[in-house]
């Protein structure tokens, strides 16, 4: 088996809820982590419906309906659930396999525009390995999509990587890389804070727009001209590549199972990710299920994960 990998499927030891706004909506989201069974995967559980019936929504690239300015799964029209990539980061930088996700709102709450909380959170109940195998999605052969300028691929590997260049003609940017070989110790420590970014004179156009009411200084870092506006500064020197990372991290967690393979990006997004999993998955050769030996499951959360202990306490059930 590939190095780096935990070899049974997990889930949260107990419920845990977390209140924020959405970032786009600006209004009041409740949303809560459940404990789920093997081979349940990541569903989403919308409530608060004018129809006053529950939809499930599983967390999979197929029931991807935008990749605009978030991405979003189901339909818009009827139950969607938008801006999930940084919850849908921590749960496959964690390693956490089965989880339902209940929320009332049409959009997961942005938090401090990383996905620090949601880290924090399940911190606080811990994750338990159940005693079925870990599936991977192992990568067979080279698949590469592009987007103008803009690139992505998918390599063998053993392991799971990700490697992601941005380049921006902005001073305070420009070009920057990183790559790293993903365990939830890596995750926590690395990349979950890294917060989302844009620029002012983006912003100004997308609030007519209905778009970006929920948008502060609270919840990302903001650019104007060749300055960042957040008065603390930076997280990392380089928080812009790392929130990229991030985002692609979450997006490709929508594969429905880990990666066995390497993700390059350069100057990627929500669409370039969701075109490499289009892509992969057009063409049956190109990857293949490997399970992991099963071991027994843990009979009390694991907290030795590499989940920092939480600055704050989200609402355990």
């Amino acid at each position: 088996m590939a190095r780096n990998t935990l070899t049974s499927q997990a889930t949260i030891a107990d419920t845990v809820r977390i209140v924020g706004i959405g970032v786009h909506s600006g209004e009041r989201v409740s949303l809560s982590l459940h404990p789920a069974d093997p081979d349940t995967g990541v569903v989403f559980l919308r409530t608060g419906l004018a129809s006053g019936r529950d939809v499930e929504i599983p967390a999979v690239w197929k029931n991807v309906s935008a990749t605009d300015l978030c991405t979003m799964v189901g339909d818009p029209r009827a139950a969607s659930v938008a801006t999930i990539e940084h919850l849908m980061a921590a749960l496959r930088g964690l390693a956490i396999d089965n989880v339902v996700v209940e929320i009332d709102g049409a959009e997961v709450p942005v938090m401090d525009g990383s996905s620090e909380a949601f880290v924090e959170a399940i911190g606080q109940v811990g994750v338990v390995r159940q005693a079925a195998r870990r599936r991977f999605i192992k990568i067979l052969k080279p698949i590469r999509v592009e987007n103008g300028t803009a690139w992505a691929e998918l390599k063998p590997y053993e392991g799971s990587r990700y490697e992601v260049t941005i380049d921006f003609t902005n001073p305070v940017i420009g070009r920057q890389s990183i790559g790293v070989d993903l365990t939830p110790d890596v995750f926590a420590r690395q990349i979950a804070r890294a917060r989302t970014f844009g620029f002012v004179q983006d912003l100004e156009k997308l609030l007519p727009m209905g778009l970006c009411r929920g948008s502060s200084l609270e919840n990302s870092v903001a650019i104007k001209d060749e300055r960042i506006l957040n008065p603390e500064g930076l997280r990392y020197t380089d928080e812009f590549v790392r929130h990229k990372l991030l985002d692609a991290i979450g997006d490709l967690a929508l594969a429905g199972a880990p990666f066995l393979g390497l993700y390059r990006s350069f100057k990627g997004g929500h669409r370039l990710n969701f075109m490499t999993l289009e892509a992969l998955f057009a063409d049956p050769t190109a990857w293949t299920w490997v399970e992991a030996p099963v071991r027994a499951a843990s009979p009390a959360a694991e907290l030795g994960t590499g989940v920092p202990a939480p600055a704050f306490r989200a609402e355990v059930a």
